[in-house]
């Protein structure tokens, strides 16, 4: 394993030691996001657009438990990359445990508290009253599996911290191929329709948790899930948290976003609120790809930090940017020039298809910045600059977003005003990044850059 890790982190040509971790981690994105169009595909094939505007009001809660997951897998594969580059492998399977240990439980807790309080969540997040049903028994559902979400998505990004990429994605292939595999099969075979949706993910939460934890309790690891090591103290949980907490208020901030847009845009009625979920899984297509670039690259870069590498540091994200720029250019153009038969996929409503279609044009214009952001975001949170890290996810998503938003819904009242606050958010978002990352770069990563 040491060699491995070695081989590709240190000694691999940059281009070759880059594309064979963001390779894995961007198959990985591609299947989530197969899994996320599924649901919203097949629950389009009912017919009935109040299932799929309750799909997307659910969205936003199960982003949430997504971002405890985002909260120990980034902080977890910041902080396990930077101690395999020193050499530190106890404190690697420390924090290994402390991630997957804190996550069940935090998992568990959520879970009981969703099914007690699903109702007033549901109104909370936008449902109406003829999409509360079917909102609440998706959530309803969903929820079982909480524990299982958060476990996946923190392992599917701590095991490449080791160098495991491919384990990796196949944990999140497995996961996703069960739940693309059964949505047809539960929603349309059985007619199960929204509760078919939220079974279909639930178990292939399940069955990506049960690959990771085998995985980690083989010998082909260097992490671990024995209670034995679980260490809080020690810069374990302050290690995690410090670039965890930043990582996962993007994501709470995203779902908070997700909440206000979706009320705002429920005053233009229930098909906006549609065409805006749909329109919001078009743009994931460019999202998700780009996402798998970003995180693919921080442990590689994590390494490099921890060595005491700058030169390779700065080289592997020279090339990494480079490459973001060109694959944004060309997802953006595929998006933009594919949205009408992407919408057609997911809606048949005529109403719903109008406003998604503007609104997929208008999310699509953030695409030629998109792949920079992401770079940038985890280059900072590969060198654990936690102040960087969490100035830049609590503005994307929320101290500028939210006003924007708010902003040109006071001042020009059109349900595509709403849309046109985030694609003027993103290029803000990466000119604040680019200084922030200045920043991080002559306090962390200058001072040994040329050695």
């Amino acid at each position: 394993m040491e060699d491995k890790t070695t081989e590709i982190f240190q000694n691999a040509p940059v281009s070759r030691a880059v594309i064979s971790n963001i390779v894995p981690s961007i198959i990985s994105m591609i299947m989530v996001l197969l899994y996320n169009l599924a649901d919203t595909f097949f629950i389009g094939r009912t017919k009935d657009a109040y299932m799929v505007a309750a799909v997307s009001v659910a969205t936003p809660a199960f982003l949430f438990f997504m971002a405890v997951g985002m909260l120990f897998g980034i902080g977890g594969t910041s902080l396990i990359s930077r101690m395999l580059g020193e050499g530190n492998e106890e404190k690697a399977k420390n924090t290994s445990s402390f991630c997957f240990w804190s996550g069940l439980v935090i998992g568990t807790v959520s879970m009981a508290l969703i099914w007690i309080f699903v109702e007033p969540l549901c109104r909370l997040i936008g449902a109406s009253a003829e999409t509360m049903d079917y909102t609440v028994q998706y959530l309803n559902i969903v929820a079982a599996g909480i524990p299982f979400l958060i476990v996946s998505n923190s392992f599917s990004n701590i095991i490449r911290a080791e160098g495991n990429a491919r384990i990796a994605m196949a944990g999140m292939i497995f996961g996703n191929m069960m739940n693309i595999v059964l949505d047809p099969i539960l929603i349309l075979g059985l007619h199960w329709n929204v509760a078919g949706a939220a079974i279909a993910t639930t178990l292939g939460n399940l069955i990506s948790a049960v690959f990771y934890v085998c995985h980690l309790l083989s010998k082909k690891t260097i992490l671990s899930v024995k209670p034995a090591d679980y260490r809080i103290a020690g810069g374990v949980a302050a290690g995690v948290l410090a670039i965890g907490i930043p990582a996962s208020l993007n994501s709470i901030l995203m779902s908070t976003s997700n909440i206000i847009v979706n009320n705002l845009m429920a005053g233009y009625g229930d098909m906006a609120l549609a065409g805006l979920g749909v329109a919001m899984k078009v743009n994931m297509i460019v999202v998700m790809l780009l996402i798998g670039l970003g995180t693919g690259i921080q442990p590689l870069l994590g390494y490099c930090y921890g060595a005491g590498n700058g030169r390779r540091y700065m080289e592997v994200l020279r090339f990494s940017l480079l490459l973001a720029f060109g694959l944004s250019m060309v997802m953006t153009a595929v998006c933009y020039c594919g949205a009408g038969p992407l919408v057609t996929a997911f809606l048949d409503n005529a109403d719903a298809f109008g406003f998604s279609m503007s609104f997929s044009r208008i999310y699509i214009l953030s695409g030629p910045v998109m792949g920079i952001l992401f770079v940038l975001i985890n280059a900072i949170q590969s060198t654990g600059a936690a102040v960087p890290a969490l100035i830049l996810s609590v503005s994307r998503q929320g101290i500028l977003y939210i006003p924007i938003l708010s902003a040109f819904h006071a001042a020009l009242h059109t349900a595509q005003t709403l849309a046109l606050a985030q694609p003027v958010t993103d290029y803000l978002s990466v000119a604040l990044a680019a200084a922030l990352f200045w920043l991080t770069y002559k306090k962390y990563i200058k001072p040994f850059a040329v050695s």
